[in-house]
């Protein structure tokens, strides 16, 4: 928009005011209702953050005195941020002296299996800018579970001097073929996905809950939308296979697993591992850690009996690293 004044027959033209197409916003709210009780402890503060594209991201901030790093945590599919094993985690940092922003992104809660995968990096997006804001210019990011590969997409993309590193918990190696291979094994039900997802996709129902629901090895079946099905489980095009985007993230890598975790198998960690350490891979160094465990279980996915191993492994490593 631009302002002409005419002037003895010579038309002059000078810049409008300026004016904003969009932007991210946060403002501190009261407690949510749906945050358990047990989630609390001193210094800790909940935000509402408006994303560029509009999507509101509920959080939590933990801000101990004198925190130099902010580790900004990255839930798993359908969880919170006072969910296992982010809660837990970021209140034992916080007790340590780290600063802690959890975030519930757009597939959290009922919401779960009904994202594009590429909108998820706004929600990041928005928490990074937020923990700038705040006064952190020392950002680790962590990721747990479908959390991970947000997080990787996220480090891989935004090559940015205030993010310190990364940490990934309860990771999985590649997503669409997991997906179709271990989690569904059944090429029936994955035909009938695709038909369905394509069909929503055209026209123009990408958002809508698909009649068809996936087959789980557990018995369930999964209701999800069209874009989250080709945007994280459909190989030829999704984006979450972490053996691609891992070896695109120029910062240091923490990977922690327990070893009771039925959800990610054990051969899966050492794929992102290998993909991490090939040649030409961006990632100066990387860790990985598996938590002994004589339990087993989808429990273990969540650390639940790892908790303070956890938050001791995290925030040695972090120590180690100078943060």
């Amino acid at each position: 928009m631009r302002a002409v004044i005419l002037c003895t027959g010579l038309a002059f033209t000078l810049p409008a005011a300026a004016e904003r197409a969009a932007s991210i916003d946060y403002e501190f709210v009261s407690r949510p209702a749906a945050v358990p009780a047990e989630y609390d402890g001193p210094n800790l503060r909940f935000l509402a953050i408006k994303a560029i594209d509009g999507s509101r991201v509920d959080a939590a901030l933990w801000q101990p005195p004198g925190a130099r790093t902010l580790v900004l945590s990255v839930h798993g599919s359908g969880e919170t941020f006072h969910g296992n094993p982010n809660g837990p985690l970021a209140r034992g940092l916080a007790e340590k002296g780290y600063a802690v922003l959890g975030i519930n992104t757009r597939q959290s809660g009922p919401r779960v299996n009904t994202d594009n995968f590429m909108d998820v990096r706004r929600d990041i997006e928005a928490a990074f800018y937020t923990a700038r804001a705040l006064g952190h210019k020392s950002i680790v990011l962590h990721g747990h579970s479908l959390g991970n590969i947000q997080v990787q997409y996220f480090a891989a993309n935004n090559w940015d001097g205030d993010i310190k590193a990364v940490i990934l918990t309860g990771m999985f190696g590649n997503l669409p073929w997991k997906s179709r291979h271990i989690l569904v094994q059944d090429e029936e039900n994955w035909a009938q996905l695709f038909s369905a997802a394509m069909k929503g996709l055209r026209e123009g129902k990408g958002a809508d809950v698909m009649p068809v629901r996936m087959n789980w090895i557990t018995g369930q079946k999964v209701p999800m939308t069209a874009q989250h099905f080709l945007s994280y489980r459909w190989e030829n095009s999704s984006t979450a296979d972490g053996t691609y985007w891992i070896r695109r993230v120029p910062y240091p890598i923490l990977m922690v697993r327990d070893e009771g975790d039925a959800i990610i198998q054990p051969f899966e960690p050492p794929m992102l591992l290998s993909a991490a350490t090939s040649s030409g891979t961006l990632v100066p160094s990387i860790k990985y850690v598996t938590l002994p465990n004589k339990a087993r279980g989808p429990a273990e996915h969540g650390f639940v009996n790892n908790r303070q191993t956890l938050v001791d492994t995290v925030a040695g490593w972090l120590k180690e690293h100078g943060l």
